[in-house]
């Protein structure tokens, strides 16, 4: 069914919206995020329609999977059923059992309010497709709108109007993602290289490394007053390598004319980072890696073996990384990326670790904070892509519904959402 098609069906719905909820006022639907669910990565879309048209959804943390619940409405019902989302008509005694249920002392669950729908962009050169990045196919396929934003945007100050920030695959370093010995003669990689040049001159920057640098730096700026960031793959590592390289060169001359400071190393300060320290950066431009930060093929071992587990956090106490966490599974399939994961060593000690491969020193899934916001960092490129290679087909996730590896890119595009004082009912 055409999305047009869609809303010429359930138009009247919608428009009922609000008098259907006090039709309702003692009713709820409850969206179950366990195994019972159909769809998981549409349920979050449904919750975020929801706080679209104003009502308020109540996460409850750690209760079947993080299930969703919010009031009955004609509209709501009739969106998720055209998502294919699950879900649960609940009278008022049956709600108000399950609230009890779910904030009971004896429970590690609680409840969170969403109440506004965050803001999203999407920091992403131009000319991508959705299917480039993970976290743009799975906002497609969930129906959460977001904007596409790049340097020129972000420099002249428009990240103030949004809550969320996702780095698309970016290299901050100013290399093109370190391709040179691969596919230095390719078509696309030369239109890149041309496309990021062209940028700089526009812009004043003598360099496109510079150019970079000052991104990531108003990035910071951001996050400092309150934006909430979300990096995968190589934006991870190759942001924080751009941060500790704010007064060092540690470019080659093919990527931007000339050599990089003989003491680059020696000039790297980690108390500008977010999330690594200590780190030694790959030099070698001909080599495709950053830094000693990622966690390379042969220390991953066999694909079937690799998995990484998801930390279990206190709802009431620590009710962040248990919003970032929600699955309906603990162990999660990993996957590879330029940056599949990091080494915990160089980890920071006041990053929270969300996700890590049990009995190795490899880490999946961070979280910390800066100033009054926040920033998350998850290895890999796909979750249902084992091995993203250039060229790849795009991944169909209508094959994928209920992926636990998409579902965590999901937690935090809701997460700015949530009222953080525990809701009381």
């Amino acid at each position: 069914m055409s999305f047009t098609l869609r809303r010429l069906l359930f138009g009247g719905a919608l428009a009922l919206w609000g008098a259907a909820v006090f039709c309702y006022p003692q009713t709820k639907l409850l969206v179950p995020m366990d195994l019972e669910q159909s769809d998981h990565l549409k349920a979050y879309g449904g919750a975020y329609f929801a706080l679209e048209r104003g009502a308020t959804v109540d996460w409850l943390l750690n209760y079947r999977g993080g299930s969703f619940l919010a009031d009955y409405s004609d509209a709501l019902v009739a969106e998720l059923n055209v998502r294919g989302v699950s879900f649960e008509r609940l009278t008022a005694a049956q709600t108000a059992e399950l609230y009890a249920v779910v904030q009971s002392e004896e429970r590690n669950s609680d409840v969170v309010r969403l109440e506004t729908p965050p803001t999203i962009a999407v920091y992403v050169t131009p000319g991508h497709e959705p299917w480039d990045d993970a976290v743009t196919l799975v906002l497609e396929y969930a129906e959460i709108p977001y904007d596409e934003i790049w340097i020129e945007e972000v420099l002249r100050g428009d990240l103030d109007d949004y809550d969320w920030l996702h780095l698309h695959h970016e290299d901050f370093t100013g290399q093109y993602g370190k391709f040179y010995a691969s596919y230095r003669n390719a078509p696309w990689y030369i239109q890149l290289q041309a496309l990021y040049e062209n940028e700089a001159e526009k812009l004043g920057f003598d360099k496109v490394s510079e150019m970079e640098k000052a991104v990531a730096l108003t990035i910071k700026e951001y996050v400092g007053k309150g934006g909430f960031l979300f990096a995968m793959c190589a934006a991870t590592d190759s942001y924080d390598i751009a941060l500790a390289a704010a007064d060092a060169d540690v470019v080659d001359r093919m990527y931007d004319g000339d050599a990089p400071d003989p003491d680059a190393e020696e000039r790297l300060d980690f108390k500008n980072t977010f999330a690594f320290t200590d780190f030694t950066i790959e030099m070698n431009p001909m080599v495709y890696e950053f830094s000693d930060i990622d966690v390379q093929p042969n220390e991953v071992g066999a694909e079937q073996a690799d998995y990484f587990t998801l930390f279990e956090f206190s709802a009431k106490y620590d009710p962040v990384p248990t919003m970032l966490t929600q699955c309906h599974v603990n162990v999660v399939r990993g996957f590879m990326g330029q940056t599949t994961m990091f080494h915990k060593d160089l980890v920071k000690k006041s990053v929270v670790v969300l996700g890590e491969r049990e009995g190795t020193d490899q880490v999946k899934y961070l979280h910390g904070n800066y100033g009054r916001g926040t920033f998350t960092f998850y290895g890999g490129h796909d979750p249902e892509d084992y091995r993203h290679l250039v060229g790849d087909p795009p991944t169909d996730l209508t094959l994928h519904k209920n992926s636990p590896g998409y579902r965590l890119i999901l937690n935090n595009i809701l997460f700015p959402a949530a009222k953080k004082k525990k809701q009381k009912t």
